[in-house]
């Protein structure tokens, strides 16, 4: 099924492959998606859908990033990156640690995937080939995110309590973001479109809104001109007030919060069927996406899950009376048509 999210949710079209489908990955807003065959029949038929183009691979696919000019295929243990022509040409293959999550992120000039080893980022530069390494986290990865522009990287380990923001431009860490104390697991990262915010979802089913510094709009975030908590520099209160102020206190009273949070709806399925999901099996058995998050503005996102209860929610980010901003959920549906 094919939605469009904005300005409403609404329907656009059925297709019927008549097999399994494992994974749908779409090219912005073009016509462009990709297929990955899945389930216990990972083949589809031809239908009206006219194939552009097709790759294969021996082992199972566990992402697909499409770009206007380039195809990043990710498999268990590397990152195929071919070009968007028929028939399409192998340009690179790069070795990762074992990246089940399939986790990748493509722009125009740049390319991110999980290193070697554990915890590092391989950013690819397109137009050289240069491979920057960058030492993100002490623990595997759990979501990475390039900005729309590419000029910024977000990363999340598997312990989930610190996100970190790097400049793809010289892999300069920029920021350090603390989601919480206790770890998590984190669903998705997305930048704002113009990159001064970036979102994050977790299965402690809460959407946070931070504030980051942009290489190339300079000048203060909206955070820093108010606090890290939108509470006025002046008077020494954050997120835990005067205590970020003192010396040698534990350094999650003085780490960087989000400016604004809001609950959604992540949902319960352990298991369908009985059978229970595993990150680590083939394609089709793996648990439904929660918490995907997708900007379609500076100041509005939406938050998808998939599963028995999938939901389409969509928030807002407003000033209040208090002289903060706040995340307001604005509506929210069952997409599916379930009650």
């Amino acid at each position: 099924m094919l939605f469009i999210s904005w300005p409403w949710l609404r329907y656009l079209h059925l297709i019927d492959f008549n097999a399994g489908i494992g994974l749908v990955q779409m090219m912005g807003t073009t016509n462009y998606l990709a297929l990955v065959g899945g389930g216990r029949s990972p083949k589809f038929a031809m239908n009206k859908g006219k194939v552009a183009l097709e790759i294969t691979a021996l082992t199972a696919i566990r992402g697909v990033q499409l770009g206007r000019e380039r195809i990043a295929v990710v498999l268990q243990n590397s990152v195929r990156v071919y070009s968007f022509a028929k028939p399409p040409d192998l340009l690179h293959v790069y070795e990762t640690a074992d990246n089940l999550l399939g986790l990748c992120c493509l722009s125009e000039k740049k390319l991110a995937f999980p290193g070697r080893t554990a915890g590092q980022i391989q950013l690819i530069e397109l137009a050289t080939g240069n491979v920057s390494i960058i030492p993100a986290h002490s623990s595997a990865l759990k979501a990475i995110a390039l900005s729309p522009d590419g000029e910024l990287l977000a990363s999340a380990s598997e312990t989930g309590t610190l996100i970190r923001v790097y400049a793809t431009s010289n892999c300069a860490r920029l920021a350090e973001l603390r989601r919480g104390i206790d770890p998590a697991t984190i669903f998705s990262l997305a930048f704002s479109p113009c990159g001064t915010m970036l979102a994050c979802t977790s299965d402690k089913s809460t959407l946070h809104i931070f504030d980051v510094p942009h290489p190339r709009k300079p000048g203060m975030t909206r955070s820093q001109q108010l606090g890290a908590s939108g509470s006025d520099p002046g008077d020494g209160t954050g997120k835990w007030g005067i205590l970020s102020k003192i010396p040698l206190m534990p350094r999650v009273f003085s780490d960087v919060y989000s400016f604004s949070s809001a609950p959604f709806e992540a949902g319960d399925e352990a298991a369908i069927g009985g059978i229970s999901f595993s990150e680590s099996t083939v394609l089709g058995t793996s648990r439904p996406p929660k918490g995907v998050i997708g900007w379609i503005g500076d100041d509005s996102l939406v938050v998808i899950g998939a599963g028995h209860d999938a939901r389409w929610e969509k928030f807002i980010i407003v000033d209040g009376e208090d002289g903060k901003r706040h995340c307001v959920r604005e509506g929210w549906k069952r997409y599916l048509g379930n009650t």
